[in-house]
């Protein structure tokens, strides 16, 4: 095996590397019960939620192997694939109106005083994006102009509810610090866009307000 130098390993490691600060969640559109939340706009409008949505993930799933008996052995093939919640961290403002949305939105679906709630999947659900974004231009070679970041992959998830809204917890002791709280959603099925897209293309690069 020949030995590796780090002069190779620099030139494999494009673009420095991703890195797990450079991201953008977008909801685009809550559901039409929610939406009133904001009175005549929605926070995606008003350039809210893409900011203060400070942690997310890229998803991950998992395809689970059936077992068939063979002669007392077990033979593994690929079963179905489950796909797992995804979490997002807000952070909370004054005016707590990401967190009275999701508190909302919740709440459509089963309310807090009667359980009862919406049953139309199309009147609770909604969709989401993950983009990871690069330091400059997809093309390496190319200086970032400062005013655009390339997305270098975008997760699109599908039908998405809230099935938990964390707490926010308080205490008179707690110092330097701002509010934040979780919001955990199942999901339909996600999708993978391409990576490393053309600089030239619209949909390659997002603008950094």
């Amino acid at each position: 095996m020949d030995t590796k130098s780090l002069s190779q390993f620099k030139s494999k490691l494009a673009g420095g590397g991703a890195r797990p600060n450079l991201f953008e969640v977008n909801i685009p559109a809550f559901p039409g019960a929610v939406s009133d939340a904001w009175g005549s706009g929605d926070a995606q409008e008003a350039g809210i939620f893409s900011f203060l949505c400070k942690g997310a993930n890229l998803p991950s799933s998992t395809v689970n192997a059936v077992n068939v008996p063979f002669r007392g052995r077990q033979m593994k093939v690929a079963g179905e694939r489950t796909i797992d919640d995804w979490s997002i961290t807000v952070i909370n403002d004054e005016d707590f109106k990401l967190r009275t949305a999701f508190e909302r939105w919740a709440n459509v679906m089963s309310k807090l005083d009667d359980a009862t709630g919406v049953t139309n999947p199309t009147s609770y659900m909604a969709d989401a994006y993950v983009h990871q974004l690069g330091r400059g231009s997809t093309n390496f070679a190319e200086k970032n102009d400062g005013g655009q970041s390339a997305i270098l992959r975008t997760y699109k998830f599908f039908d998405i509810f809230p099935n938990a809204v964390s707490e926010i917890a308080l205490d008179y002791g707690t110092e330097g610090a701002v509010e934040e709280f979780t919001v955990t959603f199942s999901v339909q099925f996600f999708t993978i866009g391409d990576s490393m897209e053309s600089s030239s293309s619209d949909t390659s690069q997002v603008s950094i307000r």
